[in-house]
C-alpha cells in the first residue's frame, strides 16, 4: 500500500509529521492491504495560526481500491493527532463495510 501525505504551510514539522503517519496508516490499516493500492493523506489547518479556534485541522483521507472509485473521509479537530485518528477510524468503517459488501456478492 503507497500512503501519500500532504500538509499545507500551516502544519509545523511537516516531513517528521508525514514519516510518523505514514507508519501508523501502516499499522492501523494493515488488514487491508491486499484491498487498498494508495492512501492519500491531506492534512490543513483551515483557520490558520492567525484566528485559531476550536476544531480547525482538517485530516482527509482518501483510499483507493482496486476496481473502485476513490472513497474519502475527513475529520475535524483541535490538533492533527485528534483529526488523524478520527479520519483513520472513519477510514476503518468505510473499508470494512466495501469488504463486506465484496465478500456478500
Amino acid at each position: 500500500m503507497q500512503i501519500q501525505v500532504n500538509t499545507d504551510h500551516n502544519i509545523s514539522s511537516a516531513e517528521t509529521l508525514a514519516e510518523s503517519i505514514r507508519e501508523e496508516l501502516q499499522q492501523r490499516l494493515k488488514r487491508f492491504d491486499e484491498h487498498v493500492t494508495r492512501l492519500e493523506v491531506h492534512l490543513s489547518d483551515r483557520n490558520s495560526d492567525k484566528r485559531g479556534g476550536g476544531d480547525d485541522i482538517r485530516c482527509l483521507i482518501e483510499a483507493r481500491l482496486e476496481g473502485h472509485q476513490p472513497n474519502v473521509v475527513s475529520h475535524d479537530a483541535a490538533n492533527v493527532k485528534q483529526a488523524l485518528t478520527g479520519a483513520e477510524q472513519k477510514m476503518i468503517r468505510v473499508l470494512d463495510k466495501i469488504i463486506e459488501q465484496q465478500r456478500n456478492h
